[in-house]
C-alpha cells in the first residue's frame, strides 16, 4: 500500500506572536474550545473507517499488515503493536541499530495506508523545531509591503493601508505558520504514524515536552494556546538505548524489545526482502551473522545489514559467481556488514575459517 511519508529536520526556528484562535484549527483559545459541526461528508467516512481500523485491530490484522509489507514479526511483535493500536498507547520500541525498530513504523503506516509523519531526533533538537514556527521571511516581506506607500496590510482589503499595527497582527496568519512533525501530527485529519525516531538522541528538555503531547495529546504553546487532536496519531519511539529514558516517559507507552533475529527469523527475513537471493547461499549468510554476532564488536551486524550483504551477494551472483560462498566473495563484501573498520580488521583468516565453519553447520541444519 502508498504511504506517504513527511520529515522533518529543521534546526532553525524563529517564535513570535500568538497565532489568531480562529484562523487555527484544534486550538482552543483562552475562552474555552471552539467546535465545528458539518454533515459528514464521503470523504469523511472513509477517514473514520480508516481511523477505526487501527483502534479494532487485532493481532490477525497487524499480521496481515506486516505480511503485506514483507515484514517478518513474531508472536510478541504482532500482540504488542496490536494491544498499542486498540489502547491507543504510544509504542516505546528498543534494540540494536539494525534491529528494524524504525522499519516497523513504516510497515505500520503502509499496511494500514496511513501517512507517516517523522520527527528525526538528535543532540540539541528543541520544541522549536519539533512543534513549528514561523516563516519569518515571508512576514517580512509583507510587513515591508504594509508599510510601502499605498500598501495595506496584507490580505485584508479593508482599507487598513499603512497601519504597522494592522499589518503586525496579520503576519501571524495561519499562511505564515510552517507546522513541524509534532504539531502536524496533532492536526492531522488523516490516519497517521508518528515516528519519533532515536529518541535517545534528543536530551530530557525534549522528553519533557513529549510528556504534555502523549498524555492527552495535545500540547499548550504560548503562541498557539491548547492544540489537541481530534484524532490522535498512532505513536511509535524508537531508541537505541544510547541513554536512559525517563520513567514518566516509559509509563506512558507500551514497550517493544527488538532482539536480534533468529537463525530462522534472519532467513525468513531474506526470503522475503532478498528473494533473487539462492535459499542455500540465504542460509549460509545468516549463519555467518549470527556467528558474528557471539564476537566482541565495535557494532554487530542487525538485520539490516545482513539484508544489505544478501543484497550485495546476489548482484554478485549476477554478474557469474555460483555456489557456496567462499573466503573472497566474503572478504569483498565485509564493508556490507560491518560498519567499523577495527570489527572488519578483526575478521583474520582464523575468524574466517570460522565463519565458513558456521556457514557449512546453518546449510546442514537446513537441509
Amino acid at each position: 500500500m502508498r504511504t506517504r511519508v513527511t520529515t522533518d529536520n529543521r534546526h532553525e526556528s524563529t517564535w513570535s506572536r500568538p497565532l489568531p484562535p480562529e484562523s487555527v484549527s484544534g486550538v482552543e483559545a483562552a475562552n474555552g474550545p471552539s467546535s465545528a459541526i458539518h454533515d459528514a461528508e464521503p470523504g469523511d467516512r472513509m477517514t473514520d473507517d480508516r481511523t477505526a481500523a487501527f483502534a479494532d485491530a487485532t493481532e490477525a490484522d497487524v499480521r496481515a499488515a506486516f505480511d503485506a509489507e514483507s515484514y517478518v514479526a513474531g508472536d510478541e511483535i504482532s500482540t504488542t503493536v496490536s494491544l498499542a493500536l486498540r489502547l491507543g498507547k504510544p509504542l516505546l520500541v528498543e534494540g540494536e541499530p539494525g534491529a528494524g525498530k524504525t522499519e516497523l513504523a513504516k510497515v505500520l503506516a503502509g499496511g494500514f495506508d496511513a501517512d507517516l509523519i517523522r520527527l528525526q531526533c538528535y543532540e540539541g533538537l528543541t520544541a522549536e523545531s519539533a512543534l513549528y514556527e514561523w516563516n519569518y521571511t515571508k512576514q517580512l516581506l509583507a510587513v515591508q509591503a504594509a508599510g510601502g506607500p499605498g500598501a495595506g496590510a496584507p490580505g485584508t482589503g479593508d482599507g487598513t493601508e499603512n497601519d504597522p499595527e494592522r499589518a503586525d497582527d496579520s503576519v501571524f496568519a495561519e499562511e505564515y505558520l510552517l507546522e513541524r512533525p509534532l504539531l502536524r501530527a496533532l492536526r492531522g485529519d488523516e490516519p497517521r504514524v508518528l515516528l519519533i525516531d532515536e529518541v535517545d538522541r534528543a536530551d530530557e528538555a525534549f522528553e519533557a515536552l513529549l510528556l504534555e503531547v502523549l498524555s492527552d495529546f495535545q500540547v499548550s504553546v504560548p503562541e498557539l494556546g491548547t492544540v489537541r487532536a481530534e484524532t490522535p496519531p498512532i505513536v511509535v519511539i524508537t531508541s537505541n538505548r544510547t541513554r536512559g529514558l525517563s520513567d514518566a516517559l516509559k509509563r506512558r507507552c507500551l514497550y517493544l524489545h527488538v532482539a536480534p533475529p533468529s537463525m530462522e527469523k534472519e532467513r525468513a527475513i531474506l526470503e522475503r526482502k532478498v528473494p533473487e537471493l539462492d535459499g542455500r547461499v540465504a542460509v549460509e549468510l545468516c549463519g555467518m551473522a549470527g556467528r558474528l554476532r557471539e564476537e566482541p564488536l565495535l557494532k554487530p551486524p542487525g538485520a539490516a545489514e545482513t539484508i544489505d550483504w544478501a543484497r550485495a551477494v546476489a548482484a554478485l551472483r549476477h554478474d557469474g559467481a555460483d555456489g557456496s560462498i567462499d573466503r573472497d566473495e566474503i572478504r569483498n563484501t565485509l564493508g556490507c556488514l560491518l560498519k567499523e573498520v577495527e570489527d572488519i580488521k578483526r575478521v583474520d583468516d582464523d575468524l574466517l575459517a570460522t565463519l565458513l565453519d558456521a556457514a557449512e553447520t546453518a546449510r546442514a541444519e537446513a537441509d
